[in-house]
């Protein structure tokens, strides 16, 4: 009888048994809480920590600010002269460096402007000596259609008496002018035997000669003009071109 009574549960918890073993379980239902729970948790450190950081930050350079005005009240007297002191000499170097430049620069401007005049004085006349030259090779061609011969004549004729008193004429008004031209910077100079240099000759033509060294003018077809050592014309000239 005692058995039976243990045996046969009632019916409420039977049923009550029945409902929970058919109901489903949903673990979501089971850790929503602790998740949620935890992330607000965590949230909230971190806003704590940040601002924590934030004040102390904060704190840390108002310290450094009272610091530096502390230290700027209690400077002393010397040191306040010593700044103004190294702030002058500052000063003072750069001063000194811009006088120092504007110096060098007035000196270069002196020597410009001095080159500049001398050119301008020596080639004022360049224009002039150009027309000019030509005039003086019409003395040296009338100076060289005289044979010579005829001036080392020993008897000589009355017609011939008076063409060498011409010659001596023409050559002591050349000789005058070329003295006159070369005061004023002006030179002739005559290239024959020297060696070929296309700075200061135009060869006119070339032709090979055995018995002359190469590239060695041998004949002046018209003499060159130079102005204060800048060459004004060049002299016209044959070379030697035996390769």
């Amino acid at each position: 009888m005692f058995r039976q009574t243990l045996s046969a549960p009632p019916k409420a918890i039977s049923a009550g048994l029945r409902l929970a073993a058919q109901r489903p379980i949903v673990r979501s239902q089971l850790f929503a809480a602790p998740i949620a729970a935890s992330r607000t948790v965590g949230l909230q450190w971190r806003a704590r920590w940040y601002s924590e950081s934030k004040d102390a930050e904060t704190k840390g350079s108002e310290a450094q600010e009272t610091a530096k005005e502390e230290g700027e009240a209690k400077e002393t007297p010397e040191a306040a002269l010593r700044k103004q002191l190294e702030a002058k000499e500052a000063e003072v170097r750069d001063w000194k460096d811009k006088c120092m430049r504007s110096v060098a620069d007035f000196r270069n401007l002196q020597d410009r402007t001095a080159r500049d005049m001398k050119s301008a004085r020596d080639f004022a006349i360049q224009k002039f000596a150009k027309d000019l030259v030509d005039s003086v090779d019409n003395f040296d061609r009338a100076l060289a259609m005289v044979p010579e011969e005829k001036l080392k004549a020993t008897e000589k004729t009355e017609h011939l008496q008076e063409l060498v008193n011409l010659y001596e004429g023409l050559k002591m008004t050349e000789s005058i002018l070329m003295q006159t031209l070369k005061n004023h910077g002006l030179e002739r100079y005559d290239p024959h035997g020297e060696k070929f240099n296309p700075n200061e000759h135009e060869a006119t033509f070339m032709t090979p000669m055995a018995d002359k060294e190469d590239n060695i003018v041998i004949l002046t077809q018209q003499k060159g003009f130079k102005l204060n050592g800048r060459i004004l014309r060049p002299a016209k000239v044959g070379v030697v071109k035996n390769k």
